[in-house]
């Protein structure tokens, strides 16, 4: 037995009384009813579900399954006879803002550029639509933004009416219908003609306003982004309180937060700047000190050490920096952190020694992984050996390199 939709009737509807049909789990084990009438509205046509109460239970969901309107509760319902349900009307007319909105913004797009709609989500924050279009520029986005405000401020009633595919002939509607009977249309006199299953406000001034707040590529589309009635001030005092923050933080007023933003930027890129050279050349001197202290052989130098926590790009650029500075020296470097132990080996170009081979060597006795080339290689793995006995595997494992 299909469910009467007490939501067509009248989308005002706030509260209700019907009779208890059943009262069921799905596939998934979620508890739910379905009534004789219901003034909830089950998600379709971008628009969401309402949520709101049976008696004292919460209805979280609502889905339309083969005719019957299914209401999903937190727990079985006690009564089995007459039931009164509640809406949440903040949420079901936030909902009925948006959606007229949108049909209001289609209509304006195709009025004044004749770029069609494609898709529709009504989200909890925004709302968007898909025009398929290579790009959108600032001025026609401006001009079908007032077109939508001024057609939101004449007030227009907004019709919703049931028609045959037969009386379709008398209006010019927007796009094609995808059904072709249980045909409801929604009518903005001289401006809209849509096909909508969706719930509306009875005039355009509810809308309150609209405002498109930017746009983006997705795949082959343009999406427009946008707010309609209450979320037009909630976006805009969550904006004026972020610029009303900044102009104390920037010390400039709101005309001038722009430059001021770019001014701080341009002094963070300089001291970033100026904190790598100082830093490269503290890394100069690090590595002076390193090849003072390196051990002499025949014909090359050894540089060895072990850090405990050390970032693993300062070793890889220290390393770099002591074999830059010297053809004849290899360097070993081992990183201890809690879990893990991380080795770099680099040489100087007058060295054989391939790195390569030297880090592999030695990454079976650590569960480790790594790799490189034959001047400069890494790796990481396990804490399964300690420190010493992995700088006494590595001098070995050179040896035979």
């Amino acid at each position: 037995m299909p469910t009467e939709k007490l939501y067509y009737e009248d989308p005002y509807i706030r509260s209700f009384t019907s009779q208890l049909i059943r009262q069921d789990q799905d596939e998934k084990g979620r508890c739910y009813v379905v009534l004789e009438q219901t003034a909830f509205y089950p998600t379709g046509g971008g628009q969401p579900y309402d949520t709101g109460h049976l008696h004292d239970v919460a209805v979280y969901d609502v889905e339309e399954v083969e005719g019957e309107i299914r209401h999903f509760i937190e727990r079985p319902l006690e009564v089995h006879n007459e039931l009164t349900g509640v809406i949440h009307w903040d949420r079901r007319f936030d909902h009925m803002q948006q959606h007229a909105g949108q049909h209001i913004l289609s209509a304006a797009f195709e009025q004044e550029y004749g770029y069609s709609t494609v898709s529709f989500h009504l989200g909890k924050e925004t709302c968007t639509i898909d025009l398929p279009i290579a790009d959108l520029r600032h001025d026609e986005a401006k001009e079908v933004e007032a077109l939508a405000n001024r057609i939101i401020l004449e007030n227009r009633p907004i019709e919703a009416k049931w028609v045959t595919k037969e009386e379709l002939s008398q209006y010019s509607l927007r796009k094609d219908l995808s059904v072709s009977e249980n045909i409801r249309l929604v009518i903005i006199p001289n401006f809209d003609y849509n096909g909508c299953g969706g719930t509306h406000p009875d005039s355009t001034g509810k809308v309150g306003s609209l405002k498109i707040l930017h746009w983006e590529k997705q795949k082959k589309n343009i999406r427009i982004h946008f707010v309609c009635g209450d979320r037009v001030l909630k976006h805009l005092h969550e904006k004026h309180q972020v610029i009303q923050s900044l102009t104390s933080v920037l010390n400039a007023p709101q005309e001038q937060l722009k430059e001021a933003a770019l001014r701080v930027l341009q002094q963070t890129k300089d001291l970033e700047k100026m904190l790598n050279d100082l830093k490269a050349e503290l890394m100069g001197y690090e590595a002076d000190e390193f090849l003072d202290q390196a051990e002499i052989h025949p014909h090359h130098q050894v540089v060895k050490a072990s850090f405990i926590g050390r970032p693993i790009f300062e070793l890889q650029q220290l390393a770099k920096t002591i074999t830059m500075k010297s053809d004849k020296v290899l360097v070993v470097f081992i990183n201890e952190d809690e879990n893990r132990l991380q080795l770099i080996c680099a040489r100087g170009r007058d060295l054989q020694t391939n790195m390569n081979q030297l880090v592999k060597g030695v990454l079976p006795l650590i569960n480790g992984k790594g790799g490189g080339n034959d001047t400069f290689a890494q790796g990481g793995g396990e804490k399964t050996i300690s420190v010493e006995r992995l700088m006494q595997e590595l001098d070995l494992f050179e040896g035979e390199t």
